[in-house]
């Protein structure tokens, strides 16, 4: 028997609770929601937290990756609906007004000091896994480490493009990060099962070369290209034998390499 989740008062020990003020349903699938932030939680743009819910007295949680930069200051999180899933079948279904777990401590390996200095930086996704990759491109940052960004975002379907929208319009007019923004980053959306200008995996377009040409940059080359994976674990396994037969290193948050993957990754 399906156990609903309930109202949450007061944090447990470890969690903020947070009042959520959006939520944005983009398909039968996805959804977006925004929530408080507490003075006192801190991150670093690509980073994750434990988030959740309050069910049978207990908190239930997944990791979930921060749409918002760490200079934004409230939270913005990507989710699927699993209509079975412990936690999204409930998450699916939160309220304005209503208050979500944020587990204090954030962590994650897609962060800027996990790979070396270099040319251009590619962020490779698939699905929910853009969410990282909106933390990162509305971080100064990003743009003063690499001559371009080049996120590429893969989906089924064109309704499953979230962000699209946002990252072709309004970020380029950011008051802020439009002129950077407009200057240096690259948008390479695919679509794997219906119709669309560009059409494929990942992997194979980065194999063939096609999705270089589409952005107008030199081939990967681990001497001065960086990439950060955040995917299905078939993508990011798919993605780290590419990326290692052409010789780049994995970086980890203790050694910076050519290359990182987040496998944190929200599928119930």
């Amino acid at each position: 028997m399906d156990i609903a989740a309930e109202p949450i008062v007061a944090a447990p020990p470890g969690f903020f609770a947070e009042e959520v003020f959006w939520v944005h349903h983009w398909t039968d699938s996805l959804f977006s929601f925004k929530c408080r932030r507490d003075p006192g939680l801190r991150f670093t743009s690509g980073q994750f937290a434990m988030i959740g819910l309050m069910v049978g007295g207990k908190p239930l949680v997944r990791a979930y990756s921060m749409v918002s930069p760490a200079w934004e200051h409230h939270l913005e999180f990507l989710s699927i609906k699993v209509q079975d899933g412990p936690l999204t079948s409930r998450l699916q279904h939160i309220q304005v007004g209503e208050r979500v777990l944020i587990g204090r401590k954030t962590v994650g390996t897609l962060v800027l000091d996990n790979v070396r200095p270099g040319r251009n930086l590619w962020l490779l996704a698939t699905g929910t896994g853009l969410a990282p990759f909106m933390s990162l491109i509305r971080d100064p940052d990003v743009f003063d480490r690499f001559d371009r960004v080049i996120v590429a975002h893969t989906v089924r379907e064109v309704k499953e493009l979230a962000y699209r929208d946002y990252i072709t319009g309004e970020l380029r007019e950011h008051e802020l990060l439009g002129e950077m923004v407009s200057e240096k980053l690259i948008y390479l959306p695919s679509v794997t099962r219906e119709p669309f200008p560009v059409q494929g995996r990942i992997t194979t377009r980065l194999e063939s070369g096609d999705a270089e040409r589409q952005a107008g940059v030199e081939p990967l080359d681990p001497e001065h290209d960086r990439v950060m994976i955040c995917g299905s674990e078939a993508m990011n396994s798919d993605c780290k034998a590419l990326l290692e037969a052409r010789g780049f290193i994995e970086g980890t948050n203790h050694v910076p390499g050519s290359y990182v993957v987040e496998k944190a990754f929200v599928t119930k």
